[in-house]
């Protein structure tokens, strides 16, 4: 026990022993019945604190992770929805469509990279691409959207300025 308190005393900590014996019927702590429940209310509460700044901190992330799939499924829809000829720009303030603008900018983006992987389709026996109907098919869709794209973007500029 002697050093057990000179542990507390040099490293200033809060520590207690509960020390079992095979020979006895009840074990001996020190420093106090009383000192070793307060040691281990104050360690079962420091860990229930921590537990919980973990799970806010986890639930914050959920929280944000959500909020942006919700924000670019919004973006998504809109932007079908004005392909399909519901042109509704008016609604949308700065930020939605900057966000709107970034998602144009990603899905364009995957199309170029589908468009490159067409074009490095290898050709197959009767000397055409395999994938050559669905590009041909691709086309039209792929001008209409970059039409719709560049007026999108000059609306953007605009609103900007």
């Amino acid at each position: 026990m002697k050093k057990m308190s000179e542990l507390i005393t040099l490293c200033r900590i809060d520590a207690c022993a509960i020390m079992c014996s095979q020979y006895e019927s009840q074990p001996k702590v020190w420093p106090s019945p009383i000192g070793v429940q307060q040691v281990l209310f104050k360690k079962n509460m420091v860990n229930q604190e921590s537990f919980f700044s973990q799970r806010t901190i986890k639930e914050v992330k959920q929280l944000n992770k959500h909020s942006k799939d919700n924000r670019v499924k919004k973006m998504t829809q809109f932007m079908f929805n004005n392909i399909c000829g519901k042109w509704v720009v008016h609604g949308l303030n700065f930020w939605d469509l900057n966000d709107l603008s970034l998602l144009l900018d990603e899905k364009m983006s995957n199309i170029d990279k589908r468009m490159d992987a067409f074009a490095i389709t290898p050709l197959n026996a009767q000397g055409a691409s395999s994938s050559s109907s669905s590009f041909m098919v691709a086309l039209p869709l792929m001008t209409m959207i970059s039409g719709w794209i560049y007026e999108l973007t000059n609306l953007h500029l605009n609103l900007a300025s």
